[in-house]
């Protein structure tokens, strides 16, 4: 343990010490805890690593550390706190000092084992060295030392750093839900119903299993909520697993029970019997750690008027071909008999998967679209509306953006759900700020921008990996009689986004008919030999000014009179612009920042006599477990990064000159 020299100002707040109440952990490798809380304007963040030398956190759009924004710190052996706001500009260098000192120390000490600082910082900071943090998926990067520099300049030890990625949602993440003595000791114990699979082997020459297994509701007298979720997963099958999805099963109740019996097997094989397995009850995909639903809803588990009888959908993949795999891996969902004010539904919007779906190869941004029209929502929304509150977002390997469009009476509003830096490998879902309101009438369009750029040919949609798909499945409340919202473009508007006017009837293969300079080729053929480089332009623009035909489905089957209907893109009178807002720069924070250039690339110490540093506390143990309240002690700043009032403040000097404090 190190020793502060010089007097200690014990701080004390009068309503308490300062705490804060944290919504979001993530363990980032098994040395290195990160907790955080977003607020308004700023976000917290408290990192807990298990090291006595030097740490830092960043954020970045890539998969690398080159142009991350990161903060570095570290407890030196006089007890002294250092905090600096860097940024890597090459990713081997290491991260260079800014010119402004945007982060805030709130609290930082070590013990025996672990260095741990708590900081904020706005989501914006004006810095263009800062990353702004935004609603998108971030990359955050992390490394650490068992050495700290050897001075105050902060130049880091040569080699020997442990560094990694991972995306994070840091705004929208799903949050555990609140917990307090009070509701602890009155809540019921959850039930708990395991949805497994059972020893799915996985072939040995394909990269793609689809598995499904029918399951019989677990056995009980009386309506019941789902109020979490969480992932089953089978130790080492985590890197086979895409996606699980839980479907909701209606039809015949004598083959159902008898599919209940078997352990399952591949899906949707022709001349197999199928089962009308559509409304999702449940679903998690690859990077997810469940869901909690919130306070006033919850998924329906009723004997009586719902289905008894699901279908556990499970998406393998297995590029490398890895012989003798089999997994048990599977759901979790935790219920009660407590209900919520809301059965909550989860309604998909997307493209249906089909070949007609078509990526264009080497293309830096193909957008694809896929409509809920008004007439769908105008038939099973209530006047009164329908609250959607979180959403998780569902691609393939292409996909880099992802936005839920809503239209309303010709108008754009603002995108119920938007993430420009989206991560196939990450699809988590992500809580809405605040739940957003669609009514009847109401057009919903779920937009896909993929970069094909390392694909030599096309991609069509599908369901397998190398095939694409485009789908946002929505949580939302009170429940209707709509699960999935679909729409594929037409057939008239591919054959002309490809520039064949007409086939010839009945062929097998599909042969062309006209134009003449095409007749006798067939469609397969012209899928692959065509032009994309040329015509990507006229290909985009064909697709979205034809048809589409719409796909609207409830537990029921397809919504009456939208079975024949195509129809033309929504007309916007009124685009959704995004509102610009001017960034007031601060003044630069400390001396040492005014002595920094612009470009500065020299590593420094933190002004000593600024508040950053002067924000030195001492804890105790570094908790081993992700804590959701942490009460660290008395700090110079709130939770929320604001400076702790003097009029709250009583400083008392008792420690002598050279003692030493945990």
């Amino acid at each position: 343990m190190k020793t502060a020299v010089g007097t200690f100002l014990l701080l004390l707040v009068i309503n308490g010490v300062v705490s804060v109440e944290w919504k979001h952990s993530a363990v980032l490798d098994n040395n290195f805890l990160v907790l955080w809380t977003p607020d308004e304007k700023d976000v917290t963040f408290e990192i807990q690593v298990k090291t006595l030398g030097y740490v830092g956190l960043g954020f970045t759009k890539d998969d690398g550390r080159a142009g991350a924004d990161m903060v570095i710190g570290w407890v030196d052996n006089n007890g002294q706190v250092h905090l600096q706001d860097r940024h890597v500009k090459d990713a081997s260098r290491d991260p260079q000092m800014d010119s402004s000192q945007d982060y805030r120390l709130l609290l930082g000490y070590e013990n025996k084992t672990h260095t741990v600082l708590r900081f904020s910082r706005r989501y914006d900071t004006c810095d263009p060295r800062d990353l702004k943090i935004t609603n998108d998926t971030m990359q955050v990067v992390w490394q650490y030392h068992v050495e700290e520099p050897v001075s105050a300049a902060g130049i880091l030890p040569d080699h020997g750093a442990v560094r990694g990625s991972r995306p994070l949602y840091l705004v929208q993440r799903d949050a555990q839900p609140r917990r307090n003595s009070r509701n602890q000791e009155t809540d019921p114990p959850l039930k708990i119903w395991d949805i497994l699979n059972k020893q799915v082997r996985l072939p040995m020459g394909q990269d793609t299993l689809l598995w499904c297994r029918v399951l019989r509701m677990p056995s009980i007298n009386q309506k019941h909520h789902v109020v979490k979720y969480e992932p089953v997963i089978q130790p080492g099958s985590h890197e086979y697993l895409h996606h699980m999805t839980l479907y909701e099963c209606r039809g015949d109740q004598a083959e159902l029970e008898s599919a209940a019996e078997t352990t399952g097997g591949v899906c949707y094989v022709p001349d197999k019997p199928t089962f009308q397995c559509n409304t999702i009850a449940a679903t998690w995909s690859l990077g997810s750690e469940g869901f909690n639903y919130p306070p006033e809803a919850g998924y329906a588990l009723n004997p009586y008027a719902g289905p008894r009888y699901y279908m556990l959908e499970t998406h393998y993949t297995n590029p490398q071909l890895d012989a003798f795999i089999s997994d048990s891996s599977g759901l979790r969902l935790l219920y009660t008999d407590r209900l919520r004010g809301h059965d909550a539904g989860i309604l998909s919007v997307g493209i249906d998967p089909n070949w007609r779906h078509i990526i264009p190869p080497g293309q830096p941004e193909v957008v694809s679209e896929g409509h809920c029209i008004a007439d769908c929502t105008g038939q099973t929304i209530p006047n009164s509306g329908i609250n959607m509150f979180a959403v998780i977002m569902h691609t393939h390997q292409l996909g880099r953006k992802v936005r839920l469009r809503q239209i309303r009476a010709s108008e754009e509003l603002p995108p119920i759900a938007a993430d420009t830096n989206y991560d196939p490998n990450y699809q988590e879902y992500r809580r809405l700020q605040r739940p957003v309101k669609v009514y009847p009438g109401d057009h919903l369009v779920t937009e896909c921008t993929y970069s094909s750029e390392s694909r030599t040919a096309i991609t069509l949609g599908g369901l397998g990996t190398r095939e694409e798909t485009c789908l946002v499945s929505v949580l939302y409340y009170p429940r209707i009689e709509l699960s999935l919202c679909y729409s594929l473009p037409s057939l008239p508007t591919v054959l002309h986004s490809l520039g064949i006017q007409k086939l010839i009837q009945a062929s097998s293969p599909v042969m062309i008919q006209e134009p003449p300079n095409l007749k006798g080729m067939t469609l397969e053929e012209r899928l692959v030999s065509y032009d994309w480089e040329s015509n990507f332009q006229s290909f985009q623009e064909a697709t979205r000014s034809g048809t589409f035909k719409p796909l609207c489905g409830s537990s029921k089957g397809a919504l009456p009179g939208t079975e024949n209907l195509e129809v033309h893109y929504p007309r916007i009178l009124r685009p959704y612009e995004e509102a610009s807002v001017p960034c007031a720069k601060k003044p630069l924070r400390n001396k040492l920042s005014m002595l920094l250039s612009e470009d500065g690339d020299i590593g420094a110490p933190v002004d000593p006599d600024s508040d950053e540093s002067n924000a030195v506390e001492r804890g105790q143990l570094v908790r081993s477990k992700v804590s959701r309240s942490s009460d660290a002690g008395p700090t110079a700043g709130s939770s929320c990064g604001r400076t702790v009032s003097a009029a709250v403040i009583l400083a008392a000097v008792t420690v002598v000159a050279g003692a030493a404090f945990r």
